[in-house]
């Protein structure tokens, strides 16, 4: 069934035919594979999760992992210093402005459950470069929540002090990056290490939707026995 592609909120996210983009080519995600992870991950009914990003995020980053948990039940909301509307960047330029849902600075850790950070190159740098920002993602694995970060994503977790001693898959030009915060850089598709799943790139989405299952699925626990 490879010819048939999934679309995400009835449309197709990224105007490249369905398919989900890679840094140099497309990779198609089937029909059948989506479905499949559809269908697991329909237990996350109530998950909270937030999805920190700045200008300039890779709009597939976000888009098609919000798309997913969004069909499985999970409540998403987008957290930015930017108060109104984010723009996304679509590989070689701009992309969608989508809007806020909580600004960062009236944002609170504890009103969610899981972390998903997207990449693109623009965004983490400047998340990174802001206290707030750093604060709020510190937070999240302070708590032993699940935290998902994708691409150029992990530049805010070693600017968190939490990527010493994890293996964390991202984009090549991090490698040093991450060795020199205390990481095991890992080129995989997808790798879990405890509540922190991490992926290279666009092409990897699917598995990293997948992956995300485990972790999310038990936050959602913790939360149900907390309230």
């Amino acid at each position: 069934m490879t010819g048939r592609v999934l679309a995400f909120h009835g449309r197709r996210s990224n105007g490249t035919d369905g398919a989900i983009a890679r840094g140099c080519g497309i990779a198609a995600l089937p029909f059948s594979t989506g479905m499949a992870i559809s269908r697991a991950m329909e237990h996350l009914n109530g998950l909270k999760v937030a999805i920190l990003v700045e200008n300039g995020f890779e709009q597939v980053e976000l888009v098609e992992p919000r798309a997913a948990l969004d069909r499985a039940g999970a409540e998403t909301q987008i957290v930015s210093p930017r108060h109104e509307r984010v723009r996304g960047w679509k590989f070689k330029e701009w992309g969608d402005e989508l809007p806020v849902d909580v600004p960062l600075d009236r944002a609170r850790p504890d009103g969610f459950d899981a972390l998903l950070l997207p990449g693109g190159v623009m965004n983490p740098d400047a998340l990174r470069m802001q206290p707030k920002a750093v604060e709020f993602v510190k937070a999240f694995f302070d708590a032993g929540k699940p935290v998902a970060v994708i691409c150029h994503g992990p530049w805010t977790v070693i600017e968190a002090g939490a990527a010493r001693g994890r293996r964390i898959a991202s984009w090549p030009s991090l490698k040093t990056d991450l060795r020199n915060a205390g990481a095991e850089w890992v080129d995989q598709e997808v790798v879990v290490d405890g509540n922190l799943v991490s992926s290279r790139k666009p092409a990897d989405i699917p598995a990293f939707n997948r992956a995300k299952i485990d972790p999310f699925s038990k936050a959602r626990g913790r939360a149900r026995r907390t309230a």
